[in-house]
């Protein structure tokens, strides 16, 4: 508990101690009015003073209809009344009430805080003789070199220059499992380097980094909120001085055909205390925090309340095939050259040609060519999309890619039907082999694709590769529907037409790698970037950013959401169908004022109770 909350706690034992000891001290001897009222306005005072000073700034404010003043009204009517001990006992309940509630956002924040320590406190950054400075990560420039030691966080993003190091990336991903970098790979912010010295030339400035990205959209989230907090902030604001000028008519209208202005006001007192909304203002935002908070804690970044509402009425879930439910991590298989070609030269010429490609494939081309690529004879590259590159190499004209780039270049060819990706290679419009480059499913995408059935959610797959190689591994991994060969635009077509076909009151979510899906992530109702740590394409564009590559983080990400919609609409009907009950029994004198605690406290920290269970998403029930 914080320091606030333990002087809270403090408060509530003496005053409740205090309204005790005065309660039967009255009971036992007979105690004049006057003498009653001091004494109960001691633990009043004590338990109440903060509750009544902040309605009184809402008076001066203009923010007159909050639960403060509903109870401050409601409490000093019925002191006014005589009412002693009901007074300060509803509002002891009630701090009670915000006691717990306090609590419960305090060990939501802390899902959050612990995604903040992320942020570098500094960055080690060796100047121009040498020498080594702690500076803060804002000062530092692009192309800087940085030196991370053992034990230390990453404070920028950039590229190892020198050393090698295992990263401990569980901060940003959620997961524990370990990523060795040598010279050359791209490293990012908020991973710890955990047995290594690396020195690192900064890419990005640290306003660009993924740690302040990913902290600012964390920071924002609550500035996007669900439908059902809009819902509930609106109805707030015109809840709260309905039910005041309704009670207000409760006193004065029966009374005055009555003649009990006593009964009549007494009543309405206890339809002010009951009419409190603090349940639903409390908790429908706490379960939102609570299950954006949990789900950062996995590696699950969720820009608002509102994509995470969205994401509970998914119906359809649309993938991108590599690097999203493949590795992305191709190796060539096999080599059939033609005219005369041994398989080192067809090799050679394809990895020249996709020289400065940083395609997965072209990288696995290279990787496949035992030596260095001299690059000063490669020309004149261009690269189609969805078709392939060519590109000069010396004097000769060079054309690598699938078949479609053959058809456009009208080169005849020998079609290959492996399973897999198949490069064809062309030198100056002659034919001289083809390539086959394999991709491997994820370990958990089969399991990731069952929950999400189980789930009821239907899949689509959609690929720029061959039908071959979608359709295998569409009927590996159990996908409902596929569609391949397909362009960057043809995606966001596919997109355009899945989304007319979807149900009603539902939402299609597409899942991509966040570098090339941008289009598609935005057009989709949801989009969900996977398999794209630190992908600056990514965290623009998705909604939802998975920090690591896991497919089993989507089935996850969706349960979360499913039990964060249960959670708030289960507070709404509950705490509605109480209020309206005993609104209605209070009104005509059947609920006094310790009835009202209940259906005001009482529901509010069961509500809040309720929300809590938003903070445990380790193991959810669908």
């Amino acid at each position: 508990m914080t320091k606030k909350q333990k002087r809270m706690l403090r408060r509530i034992l003496i005053s409740f101690g205090l309204l005790c000891f005065v309660s039967l001290f009255c009971a036992l001897f007979s105690v004049p009015w006057f003498i009653q009222l001091v004494l109960y306005c001691i633990p009043y005072g004590i338990i109440g003073h903060d509750v009544l000073r902040k309605a009184v700034l809402g008076i001066r404010n203009g923010e007159v209809f909050d639960e403060n003043f509903l109870m401050a009204i409601a409490t000093i009517g019925a002191i006014l009344m005589q009412e002693y001990a009901e007074a300060a006992a509803v509002m002891l309940f009630y701090q009670i009430g915000e006691l717990f509630q306090s609590y419960a956002v305090g060990k939501s924040r802390k899902s959050i805080s612990a995604l903040m320590d992320i942020r570098p406190d500094y960055a080690n950054r060796l100047d121009a003789e040498g020498n080594l400075e702690q500076v803060d990560p804002e000062t530092v420039a692009i192309d800087d070199v940085i030196v991370v030691r053992p034990g230390e966080k990453i404070p920028l993003d950039g590229i190892v220059c020198e050393g090698s190091a295992v990263l401990n990336t569980s901060a940003l991903t959620g997961e524990s499992r370990p990523q060795t970098v040598h010279v050359g790979d791209a490293v990012i912010s908020g991973c710890v380097s955990t047995d290594g010295l690396l020195k690192i030339k900064v890419s990005k400035p640290f306003a660009e980094s993924t740690v302040s990205r990913i902290l600012d959209l964390v920071e924002n989230s609550s500035l996007k909120k669900a439908k059902a907090e809009n819902f509930i902030t609106k109805f707030a604001r015109y809840y709260t001085p309905a039910v005041c000028i309704g009670a207000v008519l409760l006193a004065v209208v029966p009374s005055l055909f009555t003649g009990n202005w006593l009964i009549w006001i007494g009543r309405a007192l206890t339809f002010l205390v009951i009419s409190c909304p603090c349940a639903l203002v409390i908790s429908i935002p706490l379960t939102f925090f609570g299950g954006i908070g949990g789900a950062s804690r996995c590696g699950i970044l969720i820009k608002g309340g509102n994509y995470l509402e969205a994401l509970a009425q998914t119906k359809s879930i649309v993938f991108d095939k590599t690097g999203t439910l493949t590795q992305g991590v191709f190796e060539v298989t096999e080599v059939h050259p033609a005219q005369a070609k041994s398989e080192i030269e067809l090799l050679a010429i394809a990895a020249l040609a996709e020289s400065y490609s940083q395609h997965p494939i072209a990288k696995s081309l290279r990787n496949a060519v035992n030596g260095t690529l001299d690059k000063t004879t490669v020309s004149n590259v261009q690269e189609i999309a969805g078709h392939g590159v060519t590109a000069c190499i010396g004097t000769d004209t060079a054309a690598v890619g699938n078949a479609k780039l053959m058809d456009s270049l009208s080169i005849p060819y020998t079609p290959h039907k492996g399973i897999g990706t198949v490069v064809y290679v062309a030198l100056n419009g002659v034919f001289l082999g083809s390539i086959l480059i394999s991709d491997i499913a994820k370990p958990t995408a089969a399991s990731a694709l069952k929950q999400l059935k189980q789930l009821g959610i239907r899949t689509v797959m959609l690929t720029g590769d061959s039908a071959t190689v979608a359709n295998q591994v569409a009927a590996d991994l159990g996908i409902d529907e596929v569609h391949a060969e397909l362009l960057p635009a043809d995606k966001v077509q596919w997109v355009e037409t899945l989304l007319n076909q979807k149900p009603e009151h539902s939402t299609l979510a597409f899942v991509g790698d966040g570098v090339n899906d941008a289009p598609v992530l935005s057009r989709a109702d949801i989009g969900i970037a996977m398999g794209s740590l630190g992908s600056d394409a990514a965290i623009e564009a998705a909604d939802i950013v998975l920090m690591d590559d896991d497919p089993a983080k989507i089935p996850l990400a969706l349960s979360i959401a499913r039990k964060c919609h249960r959670i708030v609409y289960q507070n709404i009907v509950f705490a509605l169908t109480i209020k309206l009950l005993f609104l209605l029994l209070g009104a005509v004198g059947i609920a006094n004022m310790w009835w009202a605690v209940f259906a005001d406290v009482g529901v509010m920290v069961l509500a809040v109770l309720n929300a809590t269970r938003m903070l445990n998403i380790k193991h959810i029930s669908r």
